[in-house]
């Protein structure tokens, strides 16, 4: 075999001029690679600055709005201890042991506006309603709050007493939705509701089942005082969203968008989910009595569209008694008005927070006698 000869390779004009050739492109490959590394790394560079200036202008708005977001007064407080909602769970006085064994707190509030005539049917309310789910706020407008302790369930309970007020004068003051943010659902009854056929859980898997932001119990058309029709329970139906009227005057059909003939409730005894009631309760004005067309404008605070998501149950219903309650007490009795939070413990170390507040209030009821009130 004939050795390879690399001179006689090189010596060969066709060869030298292949190599001259790769050798050219060679050096343009190169120098195409480094002219354009160079222009790589330094728009690599450009953008790592930019994406620098944009993270630092991310981080300075997001520090910004932390400090903006943060409640006013706790600017100068570390972060980590801010704490902005609260609830109404009592805590034992002396140990952190929670002594009716129940661990998790109660997921909803029931919050009536209550006088003692109608006691018994303030306790059958109340009976109906689990302790392990519902913690309960009573308002007691007539200001005997002790004639209630013999019942079982007073001493879980939280007393607030303001004379001759509504329940709605008590929900702006004592149901803000930091305090009450815990809660799933708020129930704001009034004390003249039968509830023989309400069952509070079965209610609540409707509502979330529904997708109710806002609901009430249907009214037991027969048994009840009914005020408007479309609180009147329908047989063998589980929720209700509309009415129909077709004579006289303020006419609903099934074109119909506005309340009342949908998306309404009546303000006896509404159901609030926890978003709906944060928007509510700003709608709630200081001087607000009786409620009156408050009903209307309930549908602002739908989380949607009202006419999904405000509703009446019927498959769970109760009976509107009509009795009188809210009344007028002597003159010399609201000049000074005496605002009183209890709560208790049941056991020897009993905790009583008592808050006095005198002051003049003006006999805002004395043109409605032994008049009821929503």
């Amino acid at each position: 075999m004939k050795a390879f000869n690399c001179a006689s390779v090189v010596s060969d004009p066709k060869t030298r001029s292949c190599l001259c050739r790769l050798f050219v492109v060679a050096s343009l490959i190169c120098g195409a690679y480094f002219i354009s590394g160079a222009f790589i790394a330094k728009e690599y560079k450009d953008r790592l600055s930019r994406w620098e200036v944009i993270n630092m202008l991310q981080n300075s708005k997001s520090n910004i709005c932390k400090i903006r977001c943060r409640p006013p007064g706790s600017e100068a407080l570390p972060q980590g201890i801010v704490v902005k909602t609260s609830n109404l769970e009592m805590r034992p006085l002396w140990s952190d042991t929670v002594k009716n064994g129940n661990l998790e707190p109660s997921s909803n509030l029931l919050a009536i506006a209550v006088g003692i005539k109608q006691k018994e049917i303030v306790n059958q309310i109340i009976k109906k309603f689990p302790s392990s789910d519902f913690v309960v706020m009573l308002f007691h407008y007539d200001g005997i709050v002790d004639e209630w302790r013999d019942l079982e369930w007073s001493d879980h309970a939280i007393h607030v007493s303001a004379v001759n007020q509504t329940k709605w004068w008590f929900a702006k003051r004592f149901l803000h939705p930091d305090i009450v943010a815990d809660y799933k659902y708020l129930f704001l009854w009034d004390e003249d509701l039968g509830v023989d056929n309400f069952d509070p859980k079965q209610y609540l898997s409707i509502v979330e089942d529904e997708g109710l932001e806002i609901s009430q119990p249907a009214l037991d058309p027969v048994k009840s005082e009914v005020h408007h029709q479309i609180t009147a329970r329908r047989r063998n139906s589980r929720v209700h969203r509309r009415m129909y009227k077709f004579k006289g005057s303020g006419r609903c059909d099934g074109r119909s968008t506005a309340p009342p003939c949908i998306g309404w409730v009546e303000m006896m005894a509404p159901v609030f989910s926890r978003a709906a009631w944060r928007c509510a309760w700003y709608m709630i004005q200081n001087d607000l009595i009786h409620a009156w067309g408050l009903d209307m404008q309930l549908g602002y605070c739908a989380q949607g569209d009202r006419m999904k998501n405000v509703g009446v149950v019927d498959a769970e219903y109760i009976v509107h008694l009509g009795l009188s309650t809210l009344g007028v007490l002597a003159e010399n009795e609201l000049n000074s008005t005496r605002v009183n939070i209890t709560r208790r413990q049941p056991s020897s170390d009993s905790e009583t927070l008592v808050f006095f507040l005198n002051m003049n209030l003006p006999n805002t009821n004395a043109m409605f006698p032994e008049h009821e009130f929503a």
